[in-house]
């Protein structure tokens, strides 16, 4: 057992490092099982040497980031721990992110992830950008908030948003009323995102005027996209001609981004996913970005990424019963 201390230049930043409570301290100690007090402007760290040597690297993380303005939670501080724990405390800073847009409550949107921030530089360099990883990872968040931030600055004039209408492993049956209430349940996850960033009542005038369009894939044919942002969301279930048709429909002055998760495709077992096709069919295409989130990019519950973990670890089908025991039928 050893003590190492650290001194603090400003008291304020151990407060938000520490969090309410001192939750993310507990976090800290928890994790790297250390023991980490405050004495005169001091932190002292006790705990096995190597431990010790990661507290501090994260703390002193946590800290820089502090300085810089960014807001410290359960999240950020187990992800840092996470950075250093794999030898990459010196990308630390790199977290200190640039905002993406602001939602209509005046919440600041941000990359939260290495992985994130990659993957938006990538929509801001390139005209297609394909966005593939586990759920929780902010492919489509990200993506919509990328296209309100082009349409507020004026480099779009409209925001077109599309998914395949296909039914997640159940069968639905006819759902009633219009059109258009027939296809909202496949599209919820993108009026969630645009409500969150624009309010209710500006989505609506701007879904009136035309600005905005949210639409099944289906309704893609046959058009050319000028001047606008368009995002093909749940892409893994689009079919090889699906993904062709969606990706020949791009105008001039227009960008697109296509997210996807190719581990929950629900297709049925004969065909291709059009994503995974589009992923070894373009990626050596100048001005076409592929990022590839991981489980270390999910920002949603903890649970959800040690989840994916778990279905990571077992990819293996286990309701298949072994050859031996299959009964031929004679």
């Amino acid at each position: 057992m050893i003590e190492k201390s650290m001194s603090v230049d400003r008291m304020e930043h151990v407060i938000s490092v520490f969090g309410s409570f001192d939750e993310n301290l507990r976090i800290i100690e928890s994790e790297l099982e250390v023991r980490v007090t405050d004495r005169d402007s001091e932190l002292k760290i006790s705990g096995e040497p190597e431990q010790v040597m990661y507290a501090e690297r994260a703390i002193e993380g946590l800290l820089q980031l502090a300085a810089k303005g960014e807001s410290i939670d359960s999240q950020s501080v187990r992800y840092i721990i996470k950075m250093v724990l794999d030898g990459n405390a010196d990308r630390i800073s790199e977290l200190a992110r640039d905002v993406i847009c602001v939602t209509a409550k005046g919440k600041p949107i941000k990359a939260k992830t290495l992985g994130q921030k990659k993957y938006v530089e990538a929509i801001g360099k390139n005209t297609i950008t394909i966005g593939v990883g586990p759920a929780g990872t902010g492919k489509t968040y990200l993506a919509v908030a990328a296209a309100v931030s082009a349409f507020r600055e004026k480099q779009v004039n409209r925001i077109v948003l599309t998914r395949p209408a296909v039914e997640a492993g159940e069968k639905l049956g006819f759902l009633p009323g219009d059109l258009q209430n027939k296809v909202d349940p496949y599209l919820r996850p993108l009026y969630d995102a645009l409500f969150d960033m624009l309010g209710s009542e500006t989505y609506n005038k701007y879904l009136e005027r035309g600005n905005i369009e949210v639409a099944p894939l289906a309704y893609m044919r046959g058009r050319t996209l000028d001047d606008s942002f368009i995002i093909l969301d749940e892409a893994q279930n689009t079919s090889r001609e699906q993904m062709k048709m969606f990706l020949t429909r791009l105008g001039f002055g227009s960008k697109a981004v296509i997210t996807g998760d190719l581990t929950q495709i629900d297709l049925p077992r004969d065909k291709v996913s059009g994503l995974k096709e589009a992923v070894r069919l373009l990626k050596d295409i100048n001005d076409i970005a592929i990022c590839t989130l991981t489980g270390e990019d999910v920002v949603r519950h903890r649970l959800v990424q040690k989840i994916i973990e778990a279905y990571e670890k077992d990819k293996a089908p286990k309701n298949e019963i072994p050859a031996k025991y299959r009964r031929v039928k004679k």
